[in-house]
């Protein structure tokens, strides 16, 4: 609608987890950097952060970043019992038909990593909304993957993300093997006012527009509602951009984004 006015030649402000629009702020930047590099150490790590903060993007670009060593087998319904979380993963890694058995489940998923070994390849599990785990005996089979390893390295590398409830959980004392084996960790934390700016520039000129779009007012407004979260931030910028394009102006003003702002405050 509004991406031949503003000369773009998609819109930035996708609500889809697209790596190509990852913003790399300082937090982001050390977020996957720990993450890849606990990846290529066979390691288990925890990544937490508010609800859309950009956890799952960060999972995309750690995806693109990894070479053809690496399988992931992502999982994004947490909800399972431990055998059917041993099942989904059989199924992940290649077995053709997951046992009944959680015993023969386990020699599956064990043959698999194996057979991955042999092939120069290392699975990496990641599970997505971890936090929606809703047994702690689902947690120990996931602990019990790194009992999967050779003398001198694990067979899978695991990667556990979801919201700050998930690491509040974990600090329960049930949870303590688990934690002794994370080897890394990191809690993303929301965008500041500069970060937001740059965010917005970002994604204008990814998607082949200009950057300055946003005046000062506007960028002000939008931190303000967000409070430097990404996916609220997209959510006022696509409707600043519908409303700037409705009044034909060249940027995002103070007079577009109160219009914005009165929207959005009648939302439910």
């Amino acid at each position: 609608m509004y991406e031949t006015y503003f000369g773009l030649r998609e819109r930035p402000f996708s609500k889809t987890p697209d790596p190509r629009f990852l913003y790399l702020s300082r937090g982001h930047r050390e977020a996957l950097a720990r993450m890849q590099y606990a990846v290529e150490e066979r390691d288990l790590v925890l990544l937490t952060g508010e609800i859309g903060c950009g956890k799952t993007t960060l999972s995309r670009a750690l995806m693109d970043a990894l070479d053809d060593s690496f399988k992931v087998v992502c999982l994004i319904n947490p909800r399972l019992t431990p055998l059917e979380f041993l099942s989904s993963l059989a199924r992940h890694l290649g077995a053709a038909e997951p046992a009944r058995f959680k015993v023969d489940l386990l020699e599956q998923i064990g043959k698999c990593l194996y057979d991955d070994y042999e092939n120069g390849v290392t699975p990496v599990v990641v599970i997505d909304e971890a936090q929606l785990v809703p047994h702690k005996e689902t947690f120990d089979e996931i602990r019990l993957l790194t009992n999967f390893q050779l003398d001198d390295r694990n067979l899978v590398s695991v990667v556990l993300m979801g919201q700050p409830e998930l690491r509040r959980r974990l600090r329960h004392r049930a949870y303590e093997p688990l934690r002794q084996r994370i080897g890394m960790q990191y809690d993303l934390k929301p965008l500041d006012l500069a970060e937001t700016a740059e965010y917005l520039d970002f994604r204008m000129v990814k998607a082949g527009g200009r950057p300055g779009l946003f005046d000062e007012a506007a960028v002000a407004a939008i931190f303000a509602y967000a409070k430097g979260t990404p996916r609220m931030i997209n959510h006022a910028a696509s409707l600043a951009l519908l409303e700037c394009f409705g009044r034909g102006g060249e940027t995002v003003d103070q007079a577009v984004i109160e219009a914005v702002m009165m929207e959005l405050s009648d939302t439910l």
